[in-house]
């Protein structure tokens, strides 16, 4: 029999297209694979009807918080307080049964009243094992297979962390052998650990600046309340860069912007301006070549930086813009062909905007009065779409533009708590899922409707 001349050529295309349909695309920590809020997923649907995408499931019982759920190998990975108990669970991807649920600790209620419900923690799940920060500072390891601890370390006790006003929210960072963390102590603001056995490769302290600030002009905002800037921790979570050939580590601490060398924590450069006068920063920085930029609220803003090399051999980071019209509360930022995303406003609320990255000029800006269409919210990026959660619950999304606003789909998700949606969506595997509180959605957001 003779073979078509395209037999070859056909079976490799088919083998391609299984390979594609096949591929995983997780959403293992906090803000996706990259943490920098984006999916590498295609084939998701562009537009959304009148209801907005079809519902999979719905499940209750995950118990109160705010962390979004970690998606990773078919589960997915959170964390709540039930009753006296603060857990960690598993559940299956495709229909929300819970597989496992593990005690971290007593649930810690203490202090400010927004967010004592739960946990703000997105797991970090890195191969057979997964990593959390309970609110009270209990760093553990667990099991990925039946959520069995193995190890766990109080940044309170083991490294003099101080408490922040609103508990310890942050999503561990893995990055090779080790897990890094902000305990906040006065001489161990940020530690990395063995992510195999709990124990200290090195810590380092971050402390206000001598004799004045430094990345640009403003410099730091002492004052503020008092008891709101005692502990070194925020709440944001640590990212890693690679930049002049060496590995850093870059956290928003409550008192600034900075660097640490991957290998031994050393203080590389710091950047003072974003950082509010009360400490309260939330929203994880971001890098993209050399460049890196975070923005808090309570009368703040967002500056830009650019890394390079001091005369003595250091890192030195100059500000290249800064602007009060991107005070990113906790909602965080994304960028994406040279615009920057994100909400502009703080406890009495804000819109969306965009801004040119390069310059911080406002593109545009939700907040004018011809518009007041998209209120304060969460983003997330995926396949060219924002999806973005307002604080009232409304979901939407959003075709990027340096132009306009472009709106293609809506809805409000049903079941609403009283409690704000600060949790972000999340999107993996042709999934959306939208957590509040108790009850997790998800909804099927691929273009052909199915879920490979």
């Amino acid at each position: 029999m003779k073979r078509h001349p395209l037999t070859p050529f056909l079976a490799l295309f088919s083998a391609a297209a299984m390979t594609v349909a096949a591929q995983s695309f997780d959403w293992p920590q906090w803000q996706g694979p990259d943490r920098n809020a984006t999916s590498k997923e295609a084939g998701l649907l562009k537009q959304w009807s009148k209801d907005g995408p079809p519902l999979a499931w719905k499940i209750q019982g995950l118990g109160g918080g705010y962390g979004a759920p970690s998606v990773a190998a078919g589960r997915m990975f959170g964390m709540s307080s039930r009753g006296e108990d603060e857990v960690v669970w598993a559940r299956s991807e495709a229909d929300g049964k819970e597989v496992w649920g593990a005690r971290l600790g007593p649930a810690l209620t203490e202090g400010a009243p927004q967010g004592k419900e739960g946990a703000g923690c997105a797991p970090t799940v890195d191969g057979e094992r997964l990593y959390v920060l309970g609110l009270g500072g209990d760093l553990a390891c667990l099991q990925v297979q039946d959520g069995k601890i193995v190890w766990r370390r109080s940044v309170a006790n083991d490294f003099g962390g101080i408490l922040p006003t609103w508990r310890y929210n942050e999503s561990p960072l893995v990055d090779g052998d080790k897990v890094v963390c902000t305990p906040g102590g006065k001489d161990a603001t940020i530690v990395a650990l063995n992510k195999l056995t709990g124990e200290t490769i090195w810590k380092t302290a971050v402390t206000e600046p001598s004799g004045g600030s430094s990345g640009g002009p403003g410099g730091g905002r002492g004052g503020g309340r008092p008891g709101f800037r005692d502990s070194g921790a925020s709440y944001s979570s640590a990212i890693a860069i690679d930049f002049g050939g060496q590995r850093e580590y870059v956290q928003f601490t409550s008192k600034a912007l900075v660097g640490v060398a991957a290998s031994d924590g050393k203080f590389l450069w710091r950047y003072d301006r974003p950082a509010n006068r009360m400490g309260i920063h939330c929203s994880t920085p971001i890098y993209q070549e050399g460049l890196v930029f975070a923005a808090s609220a309570y009368g703040a803003g967002g500056g830009l930086v650019r890394l390079g090399k001091d005369g003595n051999g250091g890192i030195k980071a100059d500000e290249v813009w800064f602007s009060k019209n991107m005070e990113n509360h906790h909602g965080g930022v994304l960028v994406l062909d040279g615009c920057l995303y994100g909400s502009n406003g703080g406890n009495g609320g804000g819109y969306l905007v965009c801004l040119d990255f390069a310059t911080g000029d406002v593109l545009w800006n939700e907040r004018d009065a011809d518009k007041r269409r998209v209120t304060k919210g969460s983003v997330a990026l995926a396949d060219g779409r924002i999806y973005y959660r307002t604080e009232e619950g409304t979901v939407l999304l959003v075709e990027p533009s340096r132009k306009e606003y472009l709106e293609r789909g809506r809805f409000e998700q049903p079941d609403r708590t009283k409690q704000p949606a600060w949790t972000h969506p999340v999107i993996a595997n042709g999934r959306l899922y939208i957590r509040d509180q108790d009850t997790l959605f998800s909804y099927n957001v691929r273009a052909d409707g199915v879920k490979h």
